[in-house]
């Protein structure tokens, strides 16, 4: 005979439990917190979940949608039996109604493929699920504010119910077709009263993430999908950062416009929103990592440039030699330290290269490599680049205006490379010229006046004017101006000198490549 399925009450009891054991520490902190009216959330880890209690832990994955809310409610409940039994707690301290549990799924079993898929392999089978996506925000729109439940009167039983907006028809509230009382007679009234002074709202922002282009093969389309905040988690990301986003997966009728077909659109309703740009500094390296890189550097302990030496090397190493310009693009792709002096002024400490060279010198491989090698990066060319491009893009979704991130504000934290640089218009070169220097873009666009950060190393690669001329200045040979060339903190020029040694040295490496690629 099969176990009866848990009732709400004993999975709230089981959660109060839960939150008791684990989290009373948080809401403690939340009791003394001063303002009533905020929405405080409650992060629980999946894990100590599954630990606690499996079967909880399985009909959240499999039921978000029913048993978030009744967290909610075992939250608050605990928060009472906190604040009855806490002597000690400052004045101004109360029990707060807005209380929500977000779940934190790291290092639990819910990063696997089937949980954590990326955003190009969202299927229906996702849906209803707790699911976790990754990827970069790409645009981020205004705070909202939405209406969350409203309560109604049957006229004839006189009996009180709520109803909820639906996400799927564009959060609009449908009444039911029939009293839903469940007395001892069945009341049919279809007849229903507003009850005054009964609506609930909350704080909405919708944003659009876009799955990670490091991640993706040569010709495939980055994919993105929808996503919808509310209540505090509106406003905790911007255009740009890279996130982990926990929720549920639903679908929205698209808008009904004339002569066009009305279709269901995936959106993830974010019960958890994590920013994974400050993670960067707290990597965490494995040990074995770590007995690797002190052997090494104990190994050269007394010869630190062979050391050096052995790590260029392994930089980009199908092009022979040029140990000058490996190491600019290691210390390029290391960077340095951001200084702030007395007076608050900044002083970067992302470097920025360019390489000058005749055809054929290997520039676009040192991208190419580059861009694998750093944690973050976007590729881009000179040619298939605009202003809007490669800064931000004001776009018009719903009515509404949005900033679009581009290429400098998506690498931020990370590294640009712009291949063919002299192919720029002399407009959009002009552009990136705060977005260096300043590590900033300030965007007046549509009525949206902002600011957003640009923390970015650039590196680009450009041809000469014709046959280099080594009689003439950079800004000649480049035709690039001397405030774009000023901001380059390190300029390489990579010149075919014609020499027929040399040349046999590097096609003899070349083929030994080729045969040891084929025959290996």
């Amino acid at each position: 005979m099969e176990a009866a399925p848990p009732t709400p009450e004993s999975l709230t009891r089981s959660f109060s439990a839960f939150t008791l054991q684990f989290h009373s520490h948080d809401l403690r902190s939340i009791i003394v917190s001063p303002d009533p009216t905020l929405h405080y959330p409650l992060i629980v880890d999946f894990a100590e979940l599954v630990n606690f209690d499996p079967e909880v832990a399985h009909l959240l994955f499999s039921h978000p949608t029913d048993l978030l809310p009744l967290f909610d409610q075992a939250a608050r409940r605990s928060q009472r039996v906190v604040f009855k039994e806490s002597k000690d707690l400052k004045d101004g301290s109360s029990e707060k109604d807005y209380i929500h549990v977000r779940i934190n799924v790291s290092g639990s079993p819910l990063e696997c493929p089937e949980t954590f898929p990326p955003i190009g392999r969202i299927r229906v089978k996702h849906r209803g699920i707790l699911l976790s996506l990754k990827g970069t925000v790409i645009r981020s729109g205004a705070v909202k504010m939405i209406e969350g439940e409203r309560e109604y009167q049957c006229k004839k039983c006189k009996y009180r119910f709520k109803v909820y907006p639906e996400i799927e028809t564009g959060n609009r509230i449908n009444l039911p077709s029939a009293c839903p009382s469940r007395g001892s007679r069945t009341c049919a009234g279809i007849s229903f009263q507003y009850i005054e002074d009964s609506i609930i709202c909350h704080d909405y922002q919708e944003m659009k993430i876009q799955e990670s282009v490091q991640l993706l093969g040569v010709g495939s389309i980055p994919r993105s999908i929808p996503v919808i905040l509310m209540d505090d988690l509106v406003d905790l990301v911007k255009a740009g950062d890279d996130v982990i986003v926990t929720g549920v997966l639903t679908a929205k009728w698209s808008s009904d416009l004339k002569d066009v077909r009305c279709d269901l659109d995936p959106i993830l309703v974010a019960n958890y929103v994590r920013r994974t740009n400050d993670l960067k500094s707290e990597v965490d390296m494995p040990d074995d990592i770590i007995k690797k890189f002190e052997q090494f550097w104990s190994d050269y302990r007394n010869t630190p440039l062979k050391g050096r030496n052995a790590i260029l090397q392994a930089i980009c190493p199908q092009i022979f030699g040029l140990f000058t310009v490996k190491l600019a693009v290691a210390l390029t792709l290391i960077g340095g330290v951001q200084h702030v002096d007395a007076s608050g002024t900044k002083v970067r400490g992302e470097p920025h290269m360019l390489l000058v060279g005749d055809p054929g010198t290997g520039k676009s491989q040192f991208l190419k490599f580059a861009a694998k090698l750093s944690n973050r990066s976007v590729i881009t060319t000179g040619l298939g680049s605009t202003s809007a491009g490669l800064t931000v893009t004001a776009v018009k979704d719903s009515g509404e205006w949005m900033l679009e991130a581009g290429a400098l504000v998506l690498a931020d934290g990370g590294l640009c490379c712009i291949d063919e640089f002299d192919s720029m218009r002399e407009h959009d070169r002009a552009t990136i010229h705060e977005a260096m220097e300043q590590q900033t873009i300030s965007v007046a666009k549509a009525g949206l006046v902002t600011t957003l950060s640009t923390r970015t190393t650039v590196f680009g690669a450009t041809n000469p004017k014709g046959q280099y001329d080594t009689n003439q200045p950079l800004s000649v040979n480049t035709t690039l101006s001397g405030p774009l060339l000023s901001r380059f903190d390190i300029v390489i020029v990579l010149l075919d000198t014609k020499n027929p040694e040399w040349d046999s040295i590097v096609s003899s490496h070349i083929l030994s490549e080729v045969f040891a690629y084929f025959f290996s």
